[in-house]
């Protein structure tokens, strides 16, 4: 082999190579800058997704216990009576009114053929029932419940077969439960669901939720205004009438046909019942009689002397002074 000449085989030479470029690499891997590499895993911040989660829970929570009152309060706002508006529930869709004759008392025992189911005014007994906050679990005398209504109360029914006992609970605790002028019981057979009596008022509605329920009661429930077609008997009182109504023990709802003997709701000889008549402001029920000037209100004495317009008042009475006798019939 000549001198000089390079010894190393092919082979060599490839090795050689290959180390080369593998310490190259290496240096190059190693110069790589930090963070330029693979990209790290990012990770999902729980604690912060769930805080939010909870915040926007609890709004939602507050927004739909808050929201339904406001409306409420809105709506008891908008349908109170006033001056210029005393009946508002002319605002209230599906509101029918008719105009009835207050104080026509029928005797005890007899019925009524109402034109309305429930009726929302007419003739009824003498005697009212309770209406100060009462939930009756059974339904009650019709004309016990029409009295009621003449006292300025709203009275709420269902019909027993179609409503379920999250309603019914739903309405006494809501609307009726310790309300004054408000009572609710079952009535079996009226077309409703649900359905809303005032005098001369009434709303029929399908469900619970309905936000006209309140509006009804916020326009009607002893209205302070004195016309009658609102109800006639105002300032009446819609406490138990004590030994004449238990609202532990109330009279039942007639079930049976009407009797040919029924009183019509027309009967034009019907007449208001005196003992409601108006009398002496803040005495209302005393029967009027003008022969006792400046005591309107209270039953007059016939022996006295009647004081024409713009006379002069009679002299003091002598309270040891004989009776007075009538002068005879001219």
């Amino acid at each position: 082999m000549p001198s000089g000449s390079d010894s190393r085989s092919p082979v060599s030479k490839t090795g050689a190579k290959s180390a080369k470029a593998i310490k190259a690499a290496t240096k190059k891997k190693k110069g790589v800058p930090a963070g330029k590499g693979l990209p790290k895993t990012r990770q999902i911040p729980w604690m912060t997704v769930g805080a939010v989660a909870v915040v926007v829970a609890l709004i939602g929570l507050l927004a739909w216990n808050i929201f339904p009152k406001y409306l409420e309060k809105r709506d008891a706002e908008r349908f109170s009576p006033t001056a210029e508006n005393i009946d508002p529930s002319t605002g209230i869709d599906g509101v029918e009114r008719l105009e009835f004759k207050g104080s026509l008392h029928i005797q005890p025992g007899q019925r009524v053929a109402y034109k309305q189911t429930p009726p929302i005014g007419g003739p009824h007994d003498q005697v009212w029932a309770a209406c100060n906050g009462f939930v009756y679990p059974t339904a009650i005398r019709t004309e016990n419940a029409v009295h009621s209504l003449e006292h300025g109360a709203v009275w709420i029914t269902y019909n027993p077969d179609k409503v379920d006992s999250e309603t019914i609970e739903t309405l006494g605790d809501k609307f009726v439960d310790g309300k004054p002028y408000t009572f609710m019981s079952p009535y079996p057979g009226q077309d409703s669901p649900i359905s809303l009596q005032a005098w001369g008022h009434q709303l029929k509605i399908d469900n619970a939720d309905d936000r006209r329920i309140g509006q009804f009661i916020a326009a009607l429930r002893q209205n302070p205004y004195e016309d009658s077609f609102l109800f006639p008997e105002k300032r009446a009182s819609c406490d138990a009438s004590p030994g004449a109504f238990d609202p532990d023990n109330p009279p039942p709802f007639d079930t049976s046909p009407l009797p040919a003997d029924a009183v019509q709701p027309d009967d034009p000889n019907l007449q208001p019942d005196p003992i409601e008549q108006p009398g002496i402001p803040g005495m209302p029920g005393l029967p009027g009689d003008p022969s006792i000037p400046g005591l309107p209100g209270l039953p007059g004495d016939p022996n006295a002397p009647v004081v024409p317009p713009g006379g002069d008042a009679p002299p003091a009475l002598d309270p040891n002074a004989p009776p007075a006798v009538p002068a005879p019939p001219q």
